[in-house]
């Protein structure tokens, strides 16, 4: 059906009235954007394990959408992509694209550019002309095999080529860096800055590329005066953007700053304006409106409260809706299927080698050059092959131009797709940080030798609201006012995305590829979070230490890890992804269940102690921020055994100290003052069996540290005796037990150990349904939804000093203290073992006998 675009309405009056919304301009817009987005976050899921940016899967989304995959269908193509409707989608995704070209260049800092000196000036000079005279080359190949490349004008052709195959992008580029924990490091900013010289040389060729193309075809008969004029004329604009602007948008930032105690909304009105005007006048020139926009981002001051505000209010809407549209929009128009043949693939391959390889060896080249050792050289140059945005407005340019056809712009396309897909598994692959030579620390409570010495704690937040309670236990643990000092390093866990905003943070809050502490100043914190923490430091004997892990959650156990190396911490306090509020604990709250698999990494990785808190509400029923309080908290330590639970009974003996703690401790024993009993775990075979079963050691457990357990807890009570409360519980149904004391309401805060050496009654709740694993059986039972609990719980996980002691999942465990026929029947088989010589009735007589009571001794068990 042939469509006169003039004639296209914009909604429509709706089904009843016979009409289909899909031949009206606004519906379909609506029907595009949510089927591209829909995709492209799909893609996105399956390519995160990959580490993959998320342009990526926006241009996959699009190559699947368009006439590659699903476009082969025509009917399809023509109700849902329409030839109509490309304008208004291009037209869309190009204000989403112009609002992302001007944060690209708040992000971009000429100043750092500038600090960065000749090495990166020479790595960048090396990185955009090799790769620029190898497209020479390609060009000749391809106007010689393309069919209709020999009808475009040589100088616009040879030009887009040049630049397709020689730009690196900044954007993509910053945001693979800052998924590494490269960005901070001193290959990651050497890369930064001569990317950024690399984008702004780009930039130029760009706009020459432009000038010179006119229509593609007919831009060989253009005068070179207008290109000239265009030349100056955007040469002439930069510096008036330099000149003028820049000084008056500096002037806007100071009257937005902190100090002032506002940002005036006109102003970010007049903003966001300018960014359409700026576009408006580069378009008008006769360079892309893109062009525009970047040099306006670039004029606005870096890192003040007025970028920051900037950036908050347009990079959601831009990268999350608008600009997923370019990039499916760039997939739209890539048609695989023009690449055929031999010929054509073999095309591709020497376009992707060739721009591979000038990108890489002239970046290695040069870094050699000036002593960079050979393995950050070769990353520096990988790093530098990325490609994605310019790319592929580069392209879309071209064909917009006519001087790209159908065939070389798929080809270029999926040049760019390969290039930027290797980029991040080959940087892993082929580059590891040093990490420094481990410092020996404290890696236990029991390492202390005495209540004086310094304790270091490493507590780990999500955000303002696991404050208070972490705040209260901090001032527990801190005992005695007079005796005990603690120093507590504050960390703020923030996931790392994609947004603009994310990059900045990991620029400020990190260094050297891992987060680093600022000395905290009076009226000077630069979050609530923060804020809280300098306000408790004022009341108590604890120095705050605060700072920001902006990382993916998959590795965000990297950074905990290191900090608690780098600082000796003694133990890890985590936040559980699940807090409950309200006067009954009636709401729940969670953070995400990805929070919970950061936790359980952290468990298996720390290099000391660890702390798991659930939150019911541990702040609320007392005052606890100083010394003064008046406020009694009571606690409860429940012991099983192991180290684990000693590490337990530990922590409990130093809040035994704080004068507002009143202090119990319960211990768990068998009937008869059984101690120990044999028996034997069955490990789970489930393909899941992380998730649905506890672990415990592999490691044997022997008399000697149930000897210990005697000795710990008999010095315990010697050193706090008629200071404490302690309890012996003789209980049949454990799980009844433990719950009855988080029933009951009696303590605030009950502590427990993981129990991965368990004990004999641990271990038998091996079979029970798990719902969080991470915590061990006890843990599990006192955290789990739905039971009544009211107390707050924190589960301890001692450091083993057994650097090869591995744990694995139990699913079931054997009484090994065999039953009286059982016996008879084992020592009897010892005697007379039957054998096949007797005849098969007596053999099987035996077995099925052997059979029954080994049922029996299960049954039993069970």
């Amino acid at each position: 059906m042939v469509f006169n675009i003039s004639s296209i309405e914009t909604s429509s009056n709706g089904v009843w009235q016979g009409d289909n919304p899909l031949d009206y301009a606004f519906p379909l817009l609506i029907v595009q954007t949510t089927l591209i987005l829909m995709l492209s976050r799909f893609l996105a899921f399956l390519l995160k394990s990959l580490r993959e940016p998320k342009v990526i899967a926006e241009i996959l989304g699009g190559v699947l959408l368009g006439p590659s995959i699903l476009g082969r269908n025509k009917q399809y193509l023509h109700r849902l992509f329409p030839s109509w409707s490309t304008p208004i989608l291009e037209s869309m995704a190009s204000i989403g694209l112009l609002f992302f070209l001007f944060l690209v260049g708040l992000e971009l800092d000429l100043s750092s550019i500038r600090r960065s000196g000749r090495r990166a000036f020479g790595i960048a000079a090396a990185g955009i002309s090799l790769p620029f005279f190898c497209g020479i080359g390609v060009s000749f190949a391809l106007r010689q095999t393309v069919d209709g490349a020999d009808k475009i004008g040589y100088g616009q052709f040879l030009l887009f080529i040049g630049v397709a195959l020689s730009i690196t992008a900044f954007p993509v580029l910053a945001r693979i860096l800052a998924e590494l924990k490269l960005l901070t490091t001193e290959v990651g900013q050497l890369t930064m800055a001569a990317a950024a010289f690399n984008d702004i040389a780009a930039w130029i060729l760009l706009a020459l590329a432009v000038a010179l193309a006119g229509d593609g075809d007919s831009g060989g008969h253009k005068s070179p005066l207008i290109s000239i004029w265009v030349l100056l004329s955007g040469a002439t604009f930069v510096a008036f953007m330099l000149v003028f602007i820049g000084p008056a948008m500096k002037w806007v930032a100071c009257r937005c700053s902190l100090q002032n105690d506002m940002v005036d909304e006109a102003y970010i009105c007049l903003t966001l304006a300018g960014v359409l005007v700026f576009g408006l006048i580069t378009d008008l020139i006769g360079i892309h409106s893109i062009f525009g926009a970047f040099v306006f981002g670039l004029t606005i001051p870096k890192g003040g409260e007025f970028a920051d505000r900037l950036i908050e209010r347009i990079e959601d809407f831009v990268t999350g809706l608008l600009l997923p549209l370019y990039f499916a929009s760039s997939g739209l128009k890539t048609d695989v299927t023009k690449i055929q043949g031999a010929k054509a693939w073999g095309l591709l391959a020497m376009v992707i080698s060739t721009a591979s390889v000038g990108k890489i060896v002239g970046t290695l080249a040069v870094a050699m050059m000036f002593r960079m050792p050979l393995r950050e050289s070769l990353t520096l140059g990988v790093l530098m092959n990325t490609k994605g945005l310019v790319e592929l407005i580069v392209l879309n340019i071209g064909k917009e131009k006519k001087v790209l056809n159908d065939e070389m712009f798929a080809i270029l396309v999926l040049m760019a797709l390969f290039t930027t897909f290797i980029t991040t598994p080959t940087v892993m692959v082929i580059y590891k940080p040093a990490r420094g030579i481990p410092i020996r620390m404290h890696r236990k409570l029991r390492d202390l030798t005495s209540i004086q010495d310094e304790l270091r704690v490493l507590a780990c937040v999500h955000g303002l609201g696991n404050v208070p309670s972490l705040i209260s236990l901090i001032e527990l643990i801190r005992g005695s006012t007079k005796k005990s000092l603690i120093k507590l390093f504050v960390m703020h866990l923030v996931e790392l995305t994609e947004r603009s905003s994310s990059i900045i943070m990991v620029l400020r809050a990190r260094r050297n590829g891992f987060p680093f502490f600022n000395g905290m100043r009076r009226g000077k914190c630069y979050d609530r979070v923060v804020g809280a923490f300098q306000a408790y430091s004022q009341l108590g004997r604890v120095r705050v230490r605060p700072t920001k892990a902006i990382s993916a959650l998959s590795t965000m156990h990297e950074d905990i890890g290191h900090v608690a190396e780098d600082k000796r911490v003694t133990m890890i306090i985590l936040p559980f992804h699940k807090r409950w509020r309200g006067e009954h604990n009636e709401i729940e709250e969670s953070v995400g269940h990805s929070w919970r698999g950061v936790n359980q990494r952290i468990i298996n990785n720390a290099p000391c102690s660890v702390a798991i808190l659930v939150d019911r509400g541990f702040s609320s029923g007392s005052q606890t921020l100083g010394p003064t309080t008046i406020s009694q908290q009571r606690v409860c330590v429940i012991f099983f055994g192991g180290p684990d639970d000693r590490e337990a009974l530990e922590l409990g003996g130093r809040m035994a100290e704080h004068p507002t703690v009143k202090l119990t401790v319960i211990r768990f024993v068998e009937k008869d003052g059984k101690t120990s009993i044999d028996m034997m775990l069955q490990l789970s075979s489930t393909s899941k069996c992380g998730e649905h079963n506890y672990s415990f050691s592999t490691a044997e457990i022997n008399h000697e540290r149930e000897m210990l357990d005697e000795l710990v807890v008999a010095e315990f009570q010697s050193k706090w005796d008629g200071t404490i409360e302690y309890f012996e519980n003789v209980a049949s149904n454990i799980v009844e037990g433990i719950l009855t004391i988080g029933q009951s309401g009696d303590y605030d805060l009950i502590i427990v150990g993981k129990g991965r050496f368990p004990s004999t009654m641990v271990a038998r709740l091996a079979e029970r349904q798990v719902e969080h694993e991470e915590l061990g059986p006890t843990g599990d039972i006192l955290a789990s939804s739905g039971d009544g609990v009211v107390s707050s719980i924190l589960i301890i996980q001692q450091h083993d000093d057994l650097t090869h002691v591995e744990e694995a999942p139990v699913s079931k465990v054997f009484d090994l203290t065999p039953c009286a026929p059982a016996l008879v029947l084992s020592f009897i088989s010892l005697i007379f073992p039957p054998t096949f010589d007797e005849g098969y009735p007596v053999y099987w007589a035996w077995y099925i006998l052997r059979v029954l009571f080994w049922s029996l001794q299960d049954a039993r068990n069970s």
